[in-house]
């Protein structure tokens, strides 16, 4: 199924901000939790918000690089993302150890958003 560069800018664009909201949350909310123990019983997000995030961002990510790469026919952003989840997959099943569980998670987070950009990138110059 070919999509167009609409439908890729906002598919690679959904999933750059999901990783940096991902991001945000894995790096900002354990310290805004430390800081304000009131706050972490409000907030107690259970483990299975982490799964539906990921849940959440294997598909789109996988529908943004691939028709990215049927496009620019670069195989490095979609190694990358493959990576970005498989960490960020390892990471929510690291729900006993906070402090590896964040660290895969960001680690993959960080690269899932390299490799939308690049994907981005390489797009708009097979297109332009």
């Amino acid at each position: 199924m070919r999509r167009n560069g609409t439908q890729q800018n906002w598919l690679d664009g959904l999933s750059i901000g999901a990783s940096a909201l991902c991001l945000i949350h894995c790096l900002a909310l354990p310290i805004l939790i430390a800081a304000l123990p009131a706050l972490a019983r409000a907030l107690d997000l259970r483990e299975g918000f982490h799964l539906l995030v990921l849940a959440a961002a294997i598909p789109t990510s996988a529908v943004a690089l691939m028709a990215g790469h049927r496009r620019h026919g670069a195989l490095v952003p979609v190694f990358t993302g493959i990576a970005g989840l498989v960490l960020m997959t390892i990471g929510a099943l690291f729900t006993s150890r906070a402090a590896a569980e964040t660290a895969l998670t960001v680690a993959g987070s960080l690269l899932l958003a390299s490799a939308h950009i690049a994907n981005w990138r390489l797009r708009a110059r097979a297109t332009g």
